[in-house]
């Protein structure tokens, strides 16, 4: 066995690391104080293919493979958690689904823009006001044919980046009842009449991360804007989120990281009773303990981006590294505040902002709830 990152992938991780560092670390608290959208980097990923990671390269992705979408994800998780999430989402959420399911000229006109930075960004509709954790039983948007377009109404809610995307992928049911085949995926774009884009939600953290509740008012696709199969809309879904976990687990690592790296550099300068508090045994054994936690979440998260990118099964251990991945990153963060003591509470230092923004990794892209269900049902169909 060899854990060894291949050179291509060090060359790779050297690059996002650079990048994130130099526009999108130093920004961080600034954005999440202002809750404005840190488009001059977004622009700039372009250039280094961090907007098409999971997009061929025939429509203008760099088509980097899943071990190294992870890599960047961490990465910018480590910089910030707002652009990290809005990275994710239009990669995993946004781009993936299109790339895996779409039409030569569906990937041609919507995935192309976005992954190539020509347009902006892509997003995934699937929350309702009723319908989290159950979308089997709980959608209730519907997508109704009319000749040769489809109508749809409905709401969704927790929505990620429909404020800054071109195109939102959106679940809606097209049969009576709550069978598999009930449901099919749409391409719907984000300036289509009909479609109203409500303000941004005030969140407790990633505030730099537009997070918005739609409503779809008669809104009139082309038919052709079907995304796969007919019918196909859960399964779809269901693929979708279990990749989509392999982004949010290593966004975790990365906000571990940082907050983990914080800690460390105050507990060496922070002098308490004549030493620095890194001499304390009670901070060692707080430091000791995160850093092996982080080890052991990467280690997960870049086993289940290997299982992905190998065509092998996945979906078990991506829901163990996400599970694992959040739940270590509020415990990291939660530490790192502790270390930092009063300052740790305040939201002049970075630890008090990753805290708020690990939070919502346990629950988005499923809870860990839900994780553990899917464990549990991978454990017993046996």
């Amino acid at each position: 066995m060899n854990f060894d990152l291949t050179d291509e992938q060090k060359m790779w991780q050297k690059i996002v690391h650079d990048f994130v560092a130099t526009e999108v670390k130093p920004k961080a608290h600034e954005i999440s104080e202002s809750g404005e959208f840190n488009w001059p980097a977004v622009h700039k990923m372009a250039e280094i293919g961090m907007l098409g990671m999971m997009v061929e390269e025939e429509y203008g992705g760099s088509e980097v493979g899943t071990v190294n979408m992870s890599i960047a994800i961490e990465e910018l998780g480590w910089a910030c958690g707002s652009t990290a999430l809005a990275i994710a989402a239009h990669t995993e959420l946004g781009c993936a689904p299109l790339a895996k399911y779409g039409t030569r000229e569906q990937k041609k006109k919507f995935l192309e823009p976005v992954a190539t930075g020509k347009g902006r960004l892509a997003a995934l509709a699937l929350t309702e006001p009723g319908a989290g954790s159950d979308l089997k039983g709980g959608v209730k948007t519907k997508a109704e044919k009319d000749g040769d377009e489809w109508i749809i109404n409905g709401a969704k809610m927790w929505i990620t980046n429909p404020s800054v995307a071109d195109y939102i992928i959106t679940l809606a049911r097209t049969r009576p009842g709550t069978g598999s085949d009930s449901m099919s995926m749409f391409i719907v774009p984000s300036d289509i009449p009909g479609l109203i884009i409500h303000p941004a939600e005030k969140k407790m953290g990633l505030h730099a991360s537009q997070t918005h509740a739609l409503t779809y008012e008669n809104v009139r696709i082309p038919a052709d804007y079907l995304l796969g199969e007919e019918g196909r809309g859960l399964q779809q879904t269901l693929e979708t989120l279990d990749a989509g976990r392999i982004s949010i687990g290593s966004l975790s690592v990365g906000l571990a990281q940082a907050a983990f790296d914080t800690a460390v550099t105050y507990a060496k300068e922070r002098e308490a009773f004549g030493k620095p508090i890194a001499a304390n045994q009670a901070i060692q054994w707080m430091l000791a303990d995160a850093a092996t936690e982080i080890e052991a979440a990467r280690l997960m998260m870049r086993q289940a981006a290997w299982l992905h990118e190998s065509g092998h099964p996945f979906s078990h251990q991506a829901a163990m590294g996400k599970l694992f991945a959040t739940e270590m990153a509020e415990r990291v963060a939660y530490k790192a505040i502790q270390i930092h003591g009063g300052y740790g509470y305040s939201r002049e230092y970075p630890v008090e902002r990753i805290y708020k923004d690990a939070r919502l990794m346990t629950i988005g892209e499923g809870t860990s709830e839900i994780q553990r269900l899917v464990i549990a049902r991978n454990i017993l169909k046996g």
